[in-house]
Formats: structure tokens, sequence, C-alpha cells
């Protein structure tokens, strides 16, 4: 893969690695600041489906560090494909249900790191 595409997966993982702090540890304080348009009871009462969402951000995250250490540049390809299309679906889900602002955020890079993966090819 190229450096690119490296960095861009990169990225995305650690933005995924911060959405699971902020859900698992932070979701009262940190989840106010990004979520504004929420009522402030909600928070205190999801705190643990945010956990949960948090965790799922978090395999998201590992499955995109997991490509740095694949060999085989077939399946290195295929996994980072996969992990970006779970990505771009999350925040395509996500700003629909949630807020339109996920899908700059999150879907926009997967897709762009998606491009850039399949012009390596």
């Amino acid at each position: 893969m190229t450096y690119l595409v490296n960095i861009s997966i990169g990225a995305i993982a650690l933005l995924h690695l911060y959405i699971m702090y902020f859900e698992m540890f932070a979701w009262e304080t940190k989840g106010r600041k990004v979520f504004r348009n929420f009522p402030k009871e909600f928070f205190s009462q999801t705190t643990v489906m945010a956990a949960n969402q948090g965790l799922y951000n978090g395999f998201l995250a590992v499955g995109l560090i997991w490509t740095y250490f694949i060999e085989n540049e077939e399946w290195k390809f295929n996994v980072s494909l996969f992990f970006l299309g779970c990505v771009a679906i999350a925040g395509i889900y996500g700003a629909f249900t949630a807020s339109k602002k996920i899908l700059f955020v999150q879907t926009l890079p997967a897709v762009i790191a998606m491009i850039l993966l399949l012009l390596t090819r």
C-alpha cells in the first residue's frame, strides 16, 4: 500500500479510538460537547448504550490497525477495504440517525481512503 493510504488508515483508526474513548469513558463530558443538540438528561440515561457503541468503534480501529501487520498484500488490501467500508457504512447510518456532521467526519475520510486504496491496485 502507498504511504498516503497508510496515513489515511492511521488517521481513521485514531479517530475511532478517540470516538471509543469518549463514548466509553467520557460520554457525559465529551459526549455533551460532541452532540450538543441532544438533551442533557439524554447522556446520563444512555451511558451504557454509548459505551456499547464505543466498543464497536474500538473494533473498527483495531481492524484498521491490524492492516499494518498483514504481510500478504492481497489480504492487506481486502481487510483494509472491508474495515474502511464498515466505517463508511457506519458513518452513513450515523448521519441519517444522529448528526449530518458524521457524514463529513467519518464517512468522507473512509471513502477517500477507499478510493486511494483502490487506486493502488
